[in-house]
């Protein structure tokens, strides 16, 4: 049995009632829907048809490793000829494959199945009431092709000049807990994260917390927030004016926050804030801002200790562009098309990973985030490479094993973060490469 089937065929009911299968996780028919919603056609007698196509680009995410053609052979994505025998399918005729389907689809599983994952997951992690999410962005690089160049640019750099490679902007609005992506977008490695994030701020869900980076923190974001019955937490930037109203407690002030000419010349009202102060052991003294004013409702210590949850995201950024890309060259794709394909794979592939492990972070009774993400990849994708050559009848026995062994990678209780986060830079003894071939 192929791979691309045992993702969807295990779950039968003989594993153990205390999990759920993957076909219970990702509904095949969510492939057929988005492929009619983008007008992808099927042809049958293509050697690589777009549903199998669509497996091929999630494989290529879980199987970084591996050569394009090598993850084809690997998942079986060939299909068999009139005399029944498999056809043998040329390396030429998986870029055509992939520019049939293009991106579109993709994405739309990608929305599709973060809807059903990760907005199940945060309603399952609520804190008082609100679903926990994080907002931020992070750059991915991509191969100094032409095409990619054209389409995304190369970003300049302040220290350095212009950037070696080009350059992907993204953004991610992350179930925090969980660590699965409940919205993803991405553009040009000089776009705006701001300008990214408001079509997912819009279709955020209501009574949720949103934490966001001080990137974000303008009153523009606040009020897009806002609107939608939603909350937002972030720490209070160093040009951020204001008028005590009142105090709330020790270090908690209700507060009238101006806005400053450089965000908005025409200078909306003020608004409404909550200002928590604090400080830990070895670091500055720091400040929170909310729209979470009710000082009964929500308890200023907590605030504190859920505003630290915001490093998750960059904890999952992490996973994605060091363990899930092997730390090589994280986009391998060199037509712009491509990429964006590429891109909604990996993001479909991330959160297949991180369901598997939430599923058995809930038989454990442990957080998701206890669960070692980089164990739980190995061994997924060793799982999947037995089950594209195994028999069906031995499927559900392997998947069985895999989640086995998924409960021997919990990770002992997180500590706090007791150093100041730093950035070092790699010292190379070769002096910069000037100019650039492709210009």
């Amino acid at each position: 049995m192929s791979l691309a089937s045992s993702l969807v065929a295990i779950g039968d009911g003989t594993l153990p009632d205390s999990f759920e299968g993957l076909k219970s996780q990702f509904d095949a028919s969510w492939i057929q829907s988005a492929l009619q919603q983008t007008g992808v056609a099927t042809l049958r007698k293509r050697k690589l048809p777009a549903e199998q196509v669509i497996w091929l680009v999630i494989g290529m995410a879980l199987y970084r490793d591996r050569p394009i053609d090598d993850v084809v052979r690997g998942l079986d994505l060939v299909l068999p000829g009139e005399d029944g025998r498999q056809r043998r399918i040329t390396k030429g005729a998986i870029p055509q494959a992939r520019d049939r389907v293009g991106a579109e689809p993709l994405r739309e599983l990608f929305l599709c199945t973060a809807r059903a994952w990760a907005l199940s997951s945060a309603e399952r992690n609520r804190w008082r009431g609100l679903l926990v999410l994080g907002l931020d962005g992070t750059r991915l690089r991509i191969p100094d092709s032409p095409d990619n160049r054209n389409a995304f640019g190369v970003p300049r750099s302040a220290r350095t000049g212009t950037c070696s490679y080009p350059l992907i902007q993204a953004v991610g609005l992350m179930a925090l807990r969980s660590h699965l992506l409940l919205d993803f977008d991405f553009a040009e490695g000089y776009a705006s994260e701001r300008t990214l994030a408001e079509p997912m701020i819009k279709r955020a869900p209501a009574e949720s917390l949103i934490i966001i980076d001080r990137g974000f923190a303008y009153h523009s974001t606040f009020q897009q927030i806002a609107r939608g019955g939603r909350h937002w937490l972030t720490r209070a930037k160093k040009d951020h004016r204001w008028t005590v109203l009142r105090k709330l407690g020790e270090g908690d002030e209700l507060v009238e926050v101006y806005t400053s000419h450089a965000e908005n010349p025409k200078v909306p009202p003020p608004y409404v804030a909550r200002m928590i102060r604090y400080q830990r052991k070895g670091f500055r003294p720091q400040m929170l801002m909310t729209s979470l004013v009710d000082a009964e409702q929500y308890p200023a210590n907590e605030i504190v200790e859920l505003y630290h949850e915001r490093w998750e995201i960059e904890l999952a950024y992490g996973e994605i562009k060091t363990d899930t890309l092997e730390q090589l060259e994280a986009i391998r794709s060199r037509t712009a098309e491509r990429v964006r394909q590429e891109l909604w794979g990996l993001a479909v592939a991330y959160n297949l990973i991180r369901r598997e492990m939430e599923a058995v972070a809930a038989h454990l009774r442990v957080p998701p985030t206890r669960i070692s993400f980089r164990g739980a990849l190995r061994r997924i994708r060793e799982a999947f490479i037995w089950a594209s050559i195994a028999s069906p009848g031995a499927i559900p026995k392997l998947v069985e094993r895999m989640r086995l062994e998924l409960q021997e990678l919990v990770l002992p209780e997180r500590r706090p973060r007791s150093y100041p986060r730093v950035v070092k830079f790699k010292m190379s003894p070769y002096d910069r490469k000037a100019g650039n071939a492709l210009n």
